[in-house]
């Protein structure tokens, strides 16, 4: 089974900590405004706080249901931040919808805890603890998101070492097969199936709606390098067409 590569100790050596340093510090600034944001939270009716919840679910339902057109290129880089290295690859850069998914999933968060912040009693002593634990939990969450698209490099990448979708990191060796993976009657990513099945878990799927480069043209360069992953470390064409169906 192809399977995501073990957490490493971050090594000081590795080039990667001005990328965590810069990410951390964005992460923390949008932490601290989105925390002092909640903290500000005036009282509100169980109405109000109840249609906008409502009312953020389903804009993000409805973002969701959202397939804009992904025509994307994978760019060679020489620098891709990854996991554990930096290395040259080619990167898929995050897609339209899934920068609004993300935001929309923000919106969501944030309305549903100022409307849980909104409607404590303010009378109540609990009330005082229950409300920054909320508040720096949700501002936490955030922040962590915001380290996440800042830290690495591209929504995807693929480089002589692994390919990479997120933070999840799977290696060349085990790929047997690779072909289109459809979610809901929809092209959603491309499954990598495994030569050899380590685990009942199913076979992982890298790229899809979050990421701008479409199935066949990140089918076209998986196909192309599983092999001889090494090549990635030179420059590399813009794959503009997949395989012809």
């Amino acid at each position: 089974m192809l399977s995501p590569r073990l957490s490493r100790v971050p090594s000081p050596s590795d080039g990667l900590w001005p990328r965590r340093l810069l990410a951390a510090a964005l992460a923390a600034g949008a932490a601290a405004v989105i925390l002092a944001g909640l903290l500000r939270v005036p009282e509100m009716g169980a109405s109000v706080v109840s249609a906008a919840v409502w009312l953020s679910i389903g804009v993000r339902w409805l973002t969701g249901r959202w397939w804009p057109r992904r025509d994307g290129q994978l760019r060679w880089r020489e620098r891709v931040s990854g996991r554990d290295r930096i290395e040259p690859g080619l990167v898929a850069r995050r897609s339209l919808a899934g920068w609004v998914d993300l935001a929309a999933e923000w919106v969501v968060l944030i309305v549903i805890g100022s409307g849980l912040l909104a409607s404590l009693p303010p009378q109540a002593g609990w009330a005082g603890i229950v409300r920054p634990v909320v508040a720096v939990g949700i501002a936490a969450w955030l922040g962590w998101t915001v380290y996440e698209q800042a830290r690495f490099t591209g929504q995807l990448a693929l480089t002589a070492s692994a390919i990479r979708h997120g933070r999840t990191v799977l290696g060349w060796s085990n790929i047997d097969r690779v072909s289109p993976h459809r979610r809901d009657g929809r092209l959603n990513g491309v499954r990598l199936r495994p030569a050899v099945w380590q685990s009942l878990r199913p076979a992982p799927v890298v790229g899809g709606r979050d990421t701008a480069v479409p199935e066949e043209r990140l089918i076209a360069a998986i196909e192309e390098h599983r092999h001889g992953p090494e090549g990635l470390v030179v420059p590399q064409p813009e794959l503009v067409e997949g395989p012809r169906r």
